[in-house]
């Protein structure tokens, strides 16, 4: 968790209160961030990760003032109409292809105002920016811009600019090299042909994101009063909110915020205006905040302490409440999480002790019996086991496994374009994880239990959920027999009878692979991994393997009632 270093003086008339040490010491941790310390001038505290909305001055001091009372609510923020306009070209659509931006106008940049925009600028990409590799930002002095602004990419050898803070035109290959942000976060753009680039009408380079600004045309300075800023990354949810949250601060610092027009040039081209500030509305059901927290709240408790927090709620009917959550709050994703709020709001310190007497013995299941039974046979030829998660990347899926492709379960609205399928197999998960771990030394042998997912053909909104198990042995020689000596073991341990027919399948090589039948049932496949499987994991190791479903062995175990 990020420590951030506040002004206190700044923050309490920010927040318009008037507090001594002690009183700050007692309400900040019931805020919902840990206190470090409060002195003479600072306020020292670790901020949560889902909450980057919390790392500048105005925005804790914005907490802060709504959680004690001084400003309850809501703040809404609103930015004007212009004619400002960035075009963003098809380049940047394989590299880095979304952007956010607004203009700001009447700051009054200051020591102190210059450092907290500083400040924040790093804290977001340190955070809600992934070390800038989901979101980048970048604060460009409108006095030295031209407009309109486009957003593309070119090759390295064909970009030169002098870096922020040198006085040498560099190329962009010379940036990465030798410039201390390049070498830092050169890993950003790296296998990349193409380089993102601001550049401003008169074809002045604004700055490589999510690298480096231009010397000449990204650097505020106090003679600066109105600034061009950009947020860049792979999702346009991400950069939005993250540009959101710059606005709310800029806008309580005194400024002034105005739309650009984004001109999206792709096979369907299209205009989205930026920043959208509308507050996102949530239904929230008393039932729900009562299943979770027990207190017994009627809703106007709720909407009071929703309240408290910076949300506005309505009273839609009775026991219904629809919630307006901030432009800037990028943590409410689910109602779970504005119940957070209402325990926060009530007081933790608020909320009593209950015990109940349960009368009940609990016990491990025959299933679970069997997955034990299975990790010892396999921690003892050596494996180490995983616990991989159970979302994957839809793209790779396909690519892998074309023949499953109308299987996958896609993640509606998912946090990250990495992560936004659910696993339809183990064994890809494993290759993974020794692509990720192919610095250590081989033999490598691991395994992983786990739920896999996929569609239900005959039921196409049905999701399948079933345990598997998956082993992968990674060696200069690993071959099929190899695989089958596991299996062999685990098999004669459980009592089962098994056999193994020639077969094909996406990951395996072929005239390497079979199936795995139980009782005429296919439960699996088994096989050396294909050459172009382990090019996809940069793997340079032979491999071999197997999948098995556990619900055919679990029936199989239970037929001829073997007892584990």
């Amino acid at each position: 968790m990020p420590t951030v270093t506040l002004n206190k003086k700044r923050v309490l008339k920010l927040a318009q209160v008037s507090l001594t040490d002690k009183e700050l010491k007692e309400r900040i941790p019931y805020l919902g961030t840990d206190l470090e310390d409060v002195t003479d001038n600072e306020i020292i505290v670790e901020i949560f990760p889902n909450r980057p909305d919390l790392l500048s001055e105005e925005g804790f001091a914005r907490a802060l003032s709504s959680f004690l009372g001084k400003n309850e609510g809501y703040i809404r923020y609103f930015a004007k109409s212009s004619d400002y306009v960035v075009n963003i070209t098809k380049e940047v659509k394989e590299i880095r292809p979304f952007t956010a931006c607004a203009v700001i106008k009447n700051l009054k940049f200051d020591k102190q105002i210059l450092n907290d925009v500083i400040e924040i600028q790093e804290k977001l990409h340190t955070t809600y920016g992934r070390n800038r590799k989901k979101c980048a930002i970048g604060i460009y002095p409108m006095e030295v811009i031209s407009w309109p602004i486009t957003y593309t990419a070119l090759p390295p050898n064909k970009i030169k600019f002098i870096p922020l803070d040198k006085t040498q035109e560099m190329t962009a290959t010379e940036i990465l090299q030798k410039h201390e942000k390049g070498k830092e976060y050169a890993c950003l753009l790296e296998n990349k042909k193409k380089y993102p680039l601001f550049v401003d009408a008169k074809n002045e380079v604004l700055s490589m994101p999510p690298i480096i600004n231009s010397e000449k045309t990204g650097k505020v300075s106090f003679e600066t009063s109105e600034i061009f800023v950009e947020c860049s990354g792979f999702e346009f949810h991400t950069v939005s909110k993250a540009l959101n949250m710059l606005i709310a601060a800029f806008e309580d610092m005194g400024g002034t915020s105005y739309q650009v027009t984004l001109n999206y040039e792709d096979e369907n081209p299209k205009k989205i205006i930026t920043p959208e500030l509308e507050p996102e509305k949530m239904i929230l059901e008393n039932s729900y905040v009562e299943k979770y927290l027990g207190l017994g709240l009627t809703d106007k408790q709720i909407a009071s302490y929703l309240k408290k927090m910076g949300f506005e709620a309505v009273i839609k009917n009775k026991g219904e409440l629809i919630v307006l959550i901030p432009s800037y709050r990028a943590d409410i994703i689910h109602p779970i999480d504005l119940i957070e709020d209402v325990a926060i709001g009530y007081g933790f310190e608020n909320i009593g002790s209950s015990s109940k007497r349960i009368y009940t013995t609990g016990k491990e299941t025959y299933e679970e019996k069997v997955k034990r039974k299975l990790r010892e046979i396999l921690v003892g030829h050596g494996l180490i086991e995983t616990n991989n998660f159970s979302l994957y990347n839809l793209k790779e899926q396909k690519k892998l496994l074309p023949k499953k492709a109308d299987l996958f379960v896609k993640v509606i609205n998912s946090v990250s374009s990495e992560y936004n399928s659910l696993r339809e197999n183990l064994m890809i998960v494993l290759l993974k994880t020794i692509k990720n771990n192919k610095h250590y030394e081989y033999p490598q042998k691991i395994f992983e239990i786990g739920t896999t997912f996929r569609i239900n053909k005959l039921q196409e909104t049905k999701v399948e959920e079933s345990d598997s198990l998956a082993v992968i042995l990674c060696s200069e020689k690993s071959v099929f027999t190899d695989a089958r000596k596991i299996l062999d073991s685990l098999f004669s341990a459980l009592n089962i009878e098994y056999h193994i027919k020639k077969d094909e399948s996406d990951l395996y090589m072929k005239g390497r692979t079979g199936s795995i039948f139980v009782k005429g049932k296919n439960i699996g496949k088994i096989g050396e991994i294909s050459p172009f499987t382990l090019e996809h994991f940069e793997l340079e190791i032979p491999s071999c393997g197997f999948e098995i479903k556990l619900k055919h062995v679990i029936e199989a175990l239970k037929e001829i009632n073997e007892i584990i």
